[in-house]
């Protein structure tokens, strides 16, 4: 699939570090553009993966992380359907500073991309939305999320189609279900970002 320039300024695929990712969205926040940008868009993975999460996380009690949380849209929509325990954590600390409150009980500012640190079975589920795409967060996050739920917790994610073949997202999670660290529970192709053409793998997967 084509890459897709969805940034007005910086082409998402063109992005080669960290530092760059940061600098972008700490950019992107500026007079609440990004969250403007999201509803022009019609970004619909937020409630999509929320959607997704719900049968299979009827206790909304439970501990969450939203990886990736950008500016609270993930964290809205399990306020909205009545999850209370949510942290959200993401690189961009100038987008987080624009997350409402009352939504997360704490925000940590991390790259996702090295070894998250809260103990193993900290969390009864992680979801990640809009974070596994071009010059992001990496596949092997995937192994960082499974090690910090606890067992029959769930991991619930977006991936966009453009990266998931090309930068191991479908290896890391056929060996994650094959060595039986996850199973899939729900598995299919996203509109997610539709106005702009693209599509992501939304995933449902329980820990082992």
């Amino acid at each position: 699939m084509a890459q897709k320039d969805i940034v007005h300024k910086v082409p998402l695929h063109t992005l080669k570090s960290t530092d760059e990712v940061r600098d972008l969205y700490d950019d992107w926040s500026k007079n609440d553009k990004y969250n403007q940008d999201m509803i022009d868009w019609k970004y619909s993975g937020p409630k999509e993966v929320v959607s997704a999460f719900l049968p299979h996380a009827p206790n909304k009690g439970i501990k969450i992380l939203d990886a990736g949380c950008g500016s609270g849209l993930v964290g809205e929509e399990l306020s909205k359907e009545g999850y209370s325990i949510i942290h959200g954590a993401d690189i961009a600390a100038k987008l987080m500073n624009s997350i409402p409150a009352g939504i997360y009980q704490a925000l940590h500012n991390v790259d996702l991309n090295k070894p998250i640190n809260f103990t193993d079975d900290f969390f009864d589920a992680v979801l990640c939305v809009g974070t596994f795409t071009f010059g992001h967060v990496k596949a092997k996050a995937l192994s960082e999320f499974t090690r910090i739920v606890k067992s029959g917790g769930i991991i619930g994610f977006t991936i966009n189609e453009g990266v998931f073949l090309d930068h191991g997202f479908k290896s890391e999670l056929d060996h994650l279900v094959i060595q039986k660290k996850i199973t899939q529970l729900d598995f299919y192709l996203s509109d997610y970002l539709s106005s702009k053409g693209v599509k992501a793998w939304l995933g449902i997967y329980q820990v082992n």
